[in-house]
């Protein structure tokens, strides 16, 4: 898919010195220390070292198959890791479904395909959780819920259904869906690669006010145009294993690893 918001390597800033925004440390909010993981034979997670910083915002790109998805997925416990430690904020993922659930409550995550309830109406999707699971009062919820779709701007589409509503308006439902659990840690997988290309930007446009309010993000998606403008790092990912990771200045205009290099020559000039 064309990338509406990739600039030409021109028209991007003059880079930084080298470095690379680094979580290790107190402030580490997702600490992954060795984590492996497999389907069957498939090595699909070889050795992940990866530290993430309260208010650090990292995309996330890579080839297909290269173990993207599959990493975020293990930071909730969607996918389930084999080998090494995945802590998010002071809590070690393991099989405690107490620590899972208390994980899931401080980590929202928004899919490729919306995952919304078609019967039920936008607000009833955004207000399920909070009633059901955190015992909100149904008032409260309901004005929180009002408050996320106005910030997503589209408080107007509140009773309508999901099938009403075009692509980009329904990933905007489910970002303000996830924001309604107030997570700390907000994950997004390629959240604009099931959109077509004019419904792009008004998502993008949504997940960047919400970078500038400080939540920690992590986001596989391969808008370029998006990572120069949000992320305070990028990580390629390649074979189950992280390649590199730099600024985004430094990643787009001096790439050190040779995978980067062709990655980003095929992505950068499609």
């Amino acid at each position: 898919m064309t990338n509406q918001t990739d600039m030409a390597a021109g028209e991007m800033p003059e880079a930084a010195g080298p470095r690379v925004a680094s979580a290790r440390g107190a402030d580490s909010i997702i600490r992954l220390d060795h984590v492996n993981k497999w389907y069957g034979q498939f090595h699909v997670l070889r050795d992940i070292n990866l530290d993430v910083a309260r208010g650090e915002r990292i995309v996330i790109c890579g080839p297909s198959g290269s173990g993207k998805s599959t990493m975020i997925r293990c930071i909730n416990r969607l996918e389930e890791h084999q080998k090494g430690s995945i802590v998010v904020n002071g809590v070690e993922l393991s099989n405690d479904v107490k620590a899972v659930e208390n994980i899931r409550r401080e980590v929202g995550m928004v899919f490729q395909h919306f995952n919304l309830f078609p019967h039920l109406t936008v607000l009833e999707n955004l207000t399920l959780a909070p009633l059901w699971v955190h015992k909100v009062p149904r008032k409260e919820a309901e004005a929180t819920a009002m408050s996320y779709l106005e910030r997503v701007r589209i408080p107007d589409q509140a009773n309508k259904y999901p099938g009403q509503l075009s692509g980009g308006q329904q990933q905007r439902v489910a970002i303000a869906r996830s924001l309604c659990t107030n997570p700390k840690v907000m994950l997004f997988d390629e959240p604009t690669s099931a959109l077509d290309p004019e419904m792009i930007k008004e998502v993008l446009d949504v997940m960047i006010e919400l970078a500038e309010t400080g939540m920690t993000m992590l986001c596989v998606t391969h808008e370029m145009g998006f990572a120069r403008t949000v992320a305070d790092r990028v990580i390629f990912m390649d074979r189950g294993e992280i390649v590199e990771e730099n600024v985004p200045e430094e990643f787009f205009l001096n790439p050190q690893n040779d995978r980067t290099k062709a990655f980003l020559g095929q992505i950068l000039h499609h």
